[in-house]
């Protein structure tokens, strides 16, 4: 019984403590965590907000590069088209360049073949005439001509 007695003894002694350690409790849970709550909850919401930000400014960051790069790939595309254009314009007046260098000089070619052949024609022309002449000459020569003494009493014998 005396147990007993020490014990309540005891927790009479420990009530005012317990009483104490309530009212702290009460005192510190109304003016320090519920306050200290308060701003962890919006530093939580500020912190939220800021990553949510943070996440639309990071889409939005994105779709300018993308856009960014769309733009950059239809500027090289535009300006490979205007070489092309510019190379396919080059090798096409080459080309016309190169036919009518070809058109001139077959052109002369075929001006000089024709002065050719009609020299060809005069040329031979002119070796007719000279051979009817010469032909003459040649047979005049050939009849004219006697034979020698010596020879034509050879032949006679």
């Amino acid at each position: 019984m005396e147990l007993l007695q020490q014990v309540g003894e005891f927790f009479l002694q420990a009530v005012p403590t317990v009483i104490l350690v309530y009212f702290f409790y009460f005192f510190l849970k109304a003016n320090l965590f519920k306050p200290l709550e308060k701003v962890l909850q919006e530093r939580g919401a500020r912190t939220e907000g800021a990553r949510r930000e943070a996440d639309a400014c990071q889409a939005q960051e994105q779709e300018k590069h993308r856009a960014y790069h769309e733009a950059l790939k239809k500027a090289r595309a535009e300006i490979y088209a205007e070489q092309e254009a510019a190379r396919r314009a080059a090798l096409e007046e080459r080309a016309a360049l190169v036919r009518d260098a070809r058109n001139l000089s077959n052109e002369k070619v075929r001006a000089a073949k024709e002065v050719i052949a009609r020299d060809l024609a005069a040329a031979r022309a002119q070796l007719d005439r000279e051979c009817q002449v010469l032909g003459v000459e040649i047979a005049k020569v050939i009849l004219e001509r006697r034979p020698p003494a010596s020879l034509a009493g050879k032949e006679v014998q």
